[in-house]
């Protein structure tokens, strides 16, 4: 809708007036008031939904990355796997998980109660991955890669877009940051519960070590063996209780974890219920603030004009492709243990040794986000991480040194903090209309994320222990993804000046939606003309 084109009508029946609930009554604070009631409303987020989200995809990351790990322990020679199986059970996961973030992220907007949906999706892919542990044969682990991608998917960019509907700009960077430190942290501390799992739970109740580390690490909980020993002391069972049983025993505390995720995720600010009236209009007037635009879909809007809408801006293809050749140039992630191993040690004590660069990648990870949250600065904040992993490429080629290969693996490490920063530079450039803000992060995580299937084959065995060819396709990816991160900056800035240039009859014919300045102006207690007025003032983040 362009102003100056657009029949001026009441929006009292628009989507966005339709979704602000019980809040029209309530006066909002100012001034002093104003600033502690958002000091408040803020830590009341974080506890309620940066934290469980953060959790969330510690355990995420875990389930899906438990296969690594399981590798170093008889899971190739007890499936009887090749080495291009190997290779094709890890790229199938993404060849389900990259598409189905788009549709997943879309419906996300579209449902008014996101919390439903995540915790469903973080059920299945529990029980799921649980069963992997139950497989005997490559097809089994082939059935259950491929429907563990469907779940996990809807995660990673949907909590984006949940976060992306409660903070502004400047507060975004920062709390991805800690989503996706869950993410290195997740690594670090699934290679320790590696460790220990591999190392002391072999034949336990006849069963393989590795598949332990899908019934514990998944369930998160050691209490399945010792529930088993209970019902072997009952004179249930005569025999060494088999895979079943322990499948049975984690899944109760599997389910009763995942069903509180349901009751502490919020919704959206227009119908959270564990808010007050009052908070619930100052989390919308903040974003409303924040773009000049009140954070609804109009009638208008719908989800596949939003998916159309993203699919044409030039933005998201170049976001894409930046994704995309940075997980291609972080492929060495799924192979990190392996990469670990080029060091000589034992198993256990290699995965001791490839928690600590994910510890330190968190740190730096949340650092970066902070930083980029206090100067509104994006590109470097992108893109000086991946030359830390072009240089630990060059440093793991130069050596073979124990010293020289784990200093490069913690360089390597801290480039996937350039990731996180990503989704907050396309929330940021994409913030109107919330559908299409959506779609284009499913869009952008979906194609980025093949990026991790094409480096499934990317690491043969036969090239290492130096894997020479697999770090030049690494850095050549990086310098690609840095490249194209400069183009965006480019028509960012371009953007801006062509804002600053622009007169006032000039912006009667800007791309301004008229019905949500109008929603942002009755949210603020504001005139219509000083709403678009504020509108005018916005300006891409570069």
């Amino acid at each position: 809708m362009v102003i100056g084109e657009v029949q001026r009508v009441d929006t009292s029946g628009s989507k966005s007036s339709k979704s602000s609930g019980d809040t029209s009554d309530c006066t909002p604070p100012t001034g002093i008031e104003r600033q502690k009631a958002e000091k408040r409303l803020v830590r009341k987020l974080d506890m309620r939904l940066l934290v469980p989200v953060v959790v969330i995809y510690i355990m995420n990351y875990i389930d899906r990355t438990a296969i690594t790990s399981a590798r170093l322990k008889g899971l190739e020679q007890d499936l009887k796997l090749t080495e291009v199986q190997y290779s094709v059970i890890l790229a199938v996961f993404f060849a389900v998980y990259c598409p189905s973030q788009i549709p997943s992220n879309m419906v996300l907007n579209y449902i008014s109660c996101p919390s439903w949906f995540i915790s469903a999706c973080v059920i299945s892919w529990g029980l799921v991955s649980t069963l992997t542990g139950v497989t005997r044969n490559f097809s089994g682990i082939l059935i259950c890669r491929l429907f563990l991608g469907i779940p996990e998917a809807a995660f990673y960019p949907g909590s984006i877009y949940l976060l992306s509907r409660w903070y502004t700009r400047k507060e975004l960077a920062l709390r991805t940051a800690f989503l996706y430190g869950g993410l290195t942290i997740s690594s670090a501390f699934g290679s320790l519960m590696a460790a220990g799992i591999l190392s002391g739970m072999e034949g336990r109740l006849g069963i393989r070590a590795w598949r332990w580390l899908f019934y514990i690490e998944v369930c998160g909980v050691y209490k399945t063996e010792t529930r088993l020993r209970r019902t072997r002391c009952k004179g249930r069972h005569n025999d060494v209780p088999g895979h079943s049983d322990a499948v049975s025993a984690a899944h109760p505390n599997l389910i009763f974890a995942h069903c509180q995720i349901r009751w502490i995720l919020p919704d959206y600010p227009n119908n959270t219920q564990w808010l007050s009236p009052s908070e619930r209009r100052l989390a919308q007037i903040r974003l409303a603030e924040d773009a000049g635009e009140a954070d609804e879909d109009t009638h208008n809007d719908s989800a596949w004009k939003g998916l159309l809408s993203a699919i044409k801006d030039p933005k998201v293809l170049l976001f894409s492709f930046v994704a995309f050749f940075d997980l291609m140039g972080m492929g060495f992630v799924n192979f990190f243990p392996t990469l670990t191993a080029t060091l000589g040690f034992s198993t256990t004590i290699t995965l001791l040794l490839a928690a600590p660069p994910w510890i330190v990648a968190s740190i730096i990870c949340v650092v970066n986000g902070y930083h980029a949250d206090r100067t509104g600065e994006r590109f470097f904040h992108v893109t000086a991480f991946w030359w830390m992993s072009i240089l630990g490429y060059v440093v793991a080629l130069s050596t073979m040194s124990v010293v020289g290969r784990y200093i490069a693996l913690f360089l390597l490490a801290s480039g996937h903090t350039g990731f996180v920063m990503t989704f907050v530079w396309v929330s940021n450039s994409i913030p109107r209309p919330p559908a299409k803000r959506a779609a284009s992060i499913g869009i952008v995580s979906g194609i980025g994320n093949l990026g991790n299937l094409v480096s499934s084959f990317l690491w043969k065995t036969e090239w290492g222990p130096r894997y020479a060819p697999s770090m030049i396709i690494g850095i050549c990816s990086l310098v690609v993804a840095i490249f194209l991160s400069f183009v965006i900056r480019t028509l960012l800035v371009r953007a801006n000046k062509q804002f600053e240039l622009l007169e006032d009859d000039q912006w009667q014919q800007a791309p301004i939606n008229e019905d949500r300045v109008r929603e942002a102006a009755r949210l603020e207690g504001l005139a219509l003309e000083e709403a678009l007025r504020r509108r005018r003032d916005f300006r891409y983040l570069y």
